[in-house]
């Protein structure tokens, strides 16, 4: 079987193909990791969202955000209450604490969060286990998938050691562990009960509230509930399904934060960095096989043979410059994931995206490079 041209051409100077192949693999590179972190930073800000079970959402509208939120009156989840078709409300209390490393004393902003212990919240590996211990004083369940900095909790708490530590300079006892994970604005979690969490902050009252989770009974309409609910409760509070709750936070990365802004453009950046590599190479392909295509043009080749030669050799750059981009940007996921605790991996639209990506940029560099054989008029070179 006869080798394509294309990939005759390409090997015939093994310097510049291994150059271009490896200026593809780091345009991959950079758009994978780009797109990762993107994808990390909008699937880690709504974890706390999601993890949660629950069909409305109450939430200040002056809150920008769910790690610093605002109060709302607790009077607007009594009054949701009142809908035949609520099945429970929970009144939620978010706010940071100061947290000191149990083993060197270091202080560190943690998230924290209380609600009634009764009421099941939440669906997370090793919470449930842990929940009724929140009825005692002075007790809190640590996120182990939090940032090395807290100290190795986690560790402590399974090798049946006893860990005892402050929270806003009140002494408390971490009493079982559980597994929520950091965001680019929460490096760690604590859990506690309602009355543990008006302890840690007695300059907050009982009755102003950051979150109110709804659950409806089965069967219901949630749409319609929460535009009835809308309509019925004050401005003062924004009334959500779970996935609008979802969107605005995803909203706020993306639109009020440059940090999404800064990955797509990353991203874009390395394909542009990629399509000016490819055309560099292929055009000095071209200019060096000038001669051959004159003389296909001459016997009678049209533009259409000329620029499937270019095209092969942009499709043959595309796929050996993606294999080893992709292999190592995996391996780079699984370092970062592990320093991070974000939710680094590649899925598989990722890398179908990246690919078609990479086909486009090869294609369109093949394209800029051949219009110089187009244009090319056989009796000029000969």
């Amino acid at each position: 079987m006869t080798a394509p041209l294309g990939w005759l051409q390409l090997k015939h100077k093994p310097l510049r193909l291994l150059v271009a192949l490896a200026g593809i693999a780091f345009a991959v590179l950079l758009i994978m990791m780009q797109l990762g972190f993107r994808s990390a930073l909008f699937e880690s800000a709504v974890r706390f969202h999601e993890r949660f079970d629950y069909d409305i959402a109450l939430f200040s509208p002056d809150s920008v955000f769910i790690v610093r939120p605002q109060t709302f009156s607790i009077r607007r989840l009594y009054q949701a209450m009142g809908y035949e078709a609520v099945e429970s409300a929970t009144p939620v209390y978010i706010f940071p604490s100061v947290w000191k490393n149990p083993w060197n004393n270091q202080r560190r902003s943690i998230n924290t969060i209380g609600f009634h212990p009764d009421d099941k919240l939440l669906d997370l590996p090793g919470f449930e286990a842990s929940r009724e211990l929140l009825r005692q004083q002075d007790v809190v369940l640590f996120d182990r998938a939090s940032r090395p900095e807290f100290g190795d909790v986690g560790a402590a708490i399974d090798a049946g050691e006893a860990v005892v530590t402050e929270i806003n300079d009140r002494e408390i006892e971490v009493a079982g562990v559980f597994e929520m994970g950091t965001s680019f604005g929460i490096d760690g979690t604590v859990i506690t009960s309602d009355d543990n969490w008006l302890r840690l902050f007695p300059d907050k009252p009982r009755s102003e509230i950051q979150l109110g989770l709804i659950r409806l009974k089965p069967g219901v309409d949630t749409g319609q509930v929460r535009d009835a609910m809308e309509e019925y409760l004050p401005d003062d509070v924004l009334v959500m399904t779970q996935a609008q709750f979802v969107q605005r936070e995803k909203d706020y990365w993306n639109g009020a934060t440059p940090i999404g802004y800064i990955f797509a453009f990353g991203a874009i950046m390395g394909f542009v960095v990629g399509a000016i590599i490819v055309y560099q190479i292929l055009f000095a392909d071209v200019s060096e096989h000038l001669n051959e295509y004159a003389t296909l043009r001459a016997i009678g080749y049209k533009n259409r043979f000329v620029t499937g030669i270019v095209l092969q050799q942009a499709a043959i750059l595309a796929v050996l410059g993606y294999l080893p981009g992709l292999g190592v940007a995996w391996w780079l996921y699984g370092k970062a994931a592990g320093a991070t605790n974000l939710p680094l991996y590649v899925t598989q639209d990722r890398a179908v995206t990246v690919f078609l990506m990479t086909l486009t940029m090869c294609a369109i560099s093949g394209l800029l490079a051949v219009r110089k054989v187009r244009r090319l008029d056989p009796a000029e070179v000969f």
